[in-house]
C-alpha cells in the first residue's frame, strides 16, 4: 500500500511508543561485520532501510535472523564485498559498509549510495578519511572499487561534522593497525550509540560524545547483546504534528536527553512539554506561535525535523522563518503545503518565510523523500477534508508505521 488517506481536522490525543532509531540501527548493523560470533541488536526497528540492510548482509554472507524484539547476526561466513545495485542504490546509508567491509575483507566494490534526493551529498569526505588509512579508490563502469593492503592509523580532520564520514572513520579505525586520530568528529547521539555497540565488543575508544576522537585499532571484537535507543527523529515528528493539529499526547520511551534542541522549539511554538520516565508529554496550544529556526548540526535543530516544523508553522499565529544550512534542497513540500492554502515565500534554496493562515484544506499529494513525506501527513492531519499521499515507500524507510501510529492518537488515517 503506496498510499495514505486522511480524514483531517481532528486535534491528537492519546500515547504512542516510539520505535527504535533509524539512523542509530543502521551503523550498529554495519558494525556487525567486524565482530567473531553472534550479535543481538534490540529495539531494532521493522523499517525499509533495515530489511534493505539485512538483504545486504545475507547478501555478503551474514546469517540474519529476527526475533520478536530485535535481530541476530553472525558475520562468521563473510567473505565477499561486492554489493548488489538495487540494495545500494536505494539506501545512503550502505555506505557505512565502505569502512566495515574494508575493515573485514580488505576490498569492497559498489555502487554510489542512493537515498532521499535532499541535496547533493557528496562522499568526498568518507573518500578522503579512508584514502589517509591505506584506501586506493577506483571507479569503473559507474562502480566504486576501494582495496586496501591492510587499514592503518592516521591522523584525520573533518572539514564538516559529518555523521556517515564520523561513523565510517570510527568502523575503519577499529580494525586499522595502530591509533586513528579524527578531528571535527560528528556529534550526533547515534556516534556515541555506535561507539557504545564497539566498546560493548571489545573495542577501545576515547573521548566518545566529543569532537575528539582516538579509536585505538586491532582489538579483536566478540559478539555481544545491545539495545538500540528509540527514534528521536519520530518523537520529534509527532511532537511537532501535535503542537500543528492540535491535542495532547504522551511520546512513550522518546529519548528526551537527545532532544533539547527540539524541545526548546517545540516550547517556542507554544507547546506544554513535561518529561518524565515514561516519556514526553506535549499540550498542544491553540495555534502554533511563530518562530525563526536554523537547522544546524547536533546539538543543534535536527535537518531531519525542518519539514515538519514547516508544515506546522502554516497554521502560526504570525510569521516565520526558516533557514536549511545542511541540504540546499529540502523545501520541495513547499508547493504541495501552498496547494493546501499555505502561504509560504521562497526566499532563496535555502530559506523560506511562512505566513501563518487560519486552515489549510485537502489535496492529492505526493511524497518524494522521507521527511518531507511524513510532514505531508501531519500536513493532512492538520487541514480539513481530505487528504490523500502517495509515494509512501519513502516514509517507510524510516517510520515502522506512521498510519498507526496516528491513528493511536486519533487522527483519522488509513493506508490505501
Amino acid at each position: 500500500m503506496d498510499s495514505i488517506r486522511i480524514q483531517g481536522g481532528v486535534a491528537l490525543q492519546g500515547k504512542v511508543r516510539i520505535h527504535g532509531s533509524k539512523n542509530a540501527s543502521l551503523p550498529v548493523l554495519a558494525a556487525t561485520l567486524l565482530v567473531e560470533g553472534k550479535s543481538f541488536i534490540g529495539n531494532c526497528p521493522r523499517i525499509a532501510d533495515v530489511y534493505s540492510m539485512v538483504s545486504l548482509l545475507k547478501e555478503l554472507g551474514c546469517s540474519v535472523y529476527w526475533q520478536e524484539t530485535g535481530l541476530i547476526i553472525d558475520s562468521t561466513q563473510v567473505k565477499r564485498g561486492d554489493m548488489c545495485r538495487e540494495a545500494v542504490m536505494g539506501m545512503r546509508s550502505s555506505l557505512f559498509l565502505l569502512g566495515a567491509l574494508l575493515g573485514r575483507c580488505g576490498e569492497i566494490v559498489m555502487e554510489h549510495p542512493g537515498g532521499c534526493v535532499i541535496g547533493e551529498r557528496p562522499i568526498d569526505m568518507h573518500l578522503s578519511a579512508l584514502g589517509q588509512m591505506g584506501v586506493e579508490f577506483t571507479e569503473r563502469d559507474g562502480r566504486l572499487q576501494a582495496v586496501t593492503a591492510g587499514l592503518h592509523g592516521a591522523w584525520i580532520r573533518l572539514p564538516f561534522p559529518s555523521v556517515g564520514a564520523t561513523e565510517n572513520v570510527i568502523l575503519a579505525g577499529v580494525a586499522a593497525c595502530g591509533d586513528t586520530i579524527l578531528e571535527g568528529a560528528a556529534l550526533e547521539p547515534e556516534i556515541r550509540t555506535l561507539c557504545r555497540y564497539l566498546q560493548c565488543c571489545g573495542a577501545f575508544i576515547e573521548g566518545v560524545g566529543s569532537s575528539r576522537l582516538i579509536i585505538h585499532g586491532g582489538r579483536k571484537l566478540r559478539g555481544t547483546a545491545f539495545t538500540v535507543p528509540a527514534d528521536r527523529i519520530v518523537a520529534g515528528t509527532y511532537i511537532f504534528g501535535c503542537i500543528g493539529a492540535g491535542g495532547n499526547v504522551l511520546l512513550e520511551r522518546a529519548p528526551e536527553e537527545e532532544m533539547a534542541a527540539v524541545l526548546t522549539v517545540a516550547r517556542q511554538m507554544g507547546g506544554r512539554v513535561c518529561t518524565s520516565p515514561e516519556g514526553i508529554y506535549v499540550q498542544a496550544p491553540g495555534r502554533p506561535k511563530p518562530v525563526r529556526l536554523v537547522t544546524v548540526p547536533y546539538p543543534g535543530f535536527p535537518t531531519d525535523l525542518q519539514s515538519v516544523v514547516l508544515a506546522a508553522e502554516t497554521l502560526s499565529c504570525g510569521c516565520s522563518h526558516i533557514e536549511e544550512t545542511i541540504f540546499e534542497n529540502r523545501f520541495r513540500i513547499v508547493d504541495d503545503l501552498n496547494k493546501m492554502g499555505a502561504c509560504i515565500e521562497r526566499e532563496d534554496c535555502r530559506s523560506v518565510t511562512v505566513r501563518g493562515v487560519d486552515s489549510l484544506h485537502g489535496a492529492s499529494l505526493e511524497a518524494r523523500e522521507l521527511r518531507g513525506g511524513a510532514a505531508l501527513v501531519v500536513a493532512g492531519i492538520m487541514a480539513e477534508g481530505e487528504t490523500i499521499v502517495s509515494g509512501c515507500s519513502y516514509i517507510y524507510r524510516g517510520y515502522e508505521n506512521i498510519g498507526r501510529d496516528f491513528r493511536e492518537l486519533g487522527a483519522r488515517v488509513t493506508s490505501v
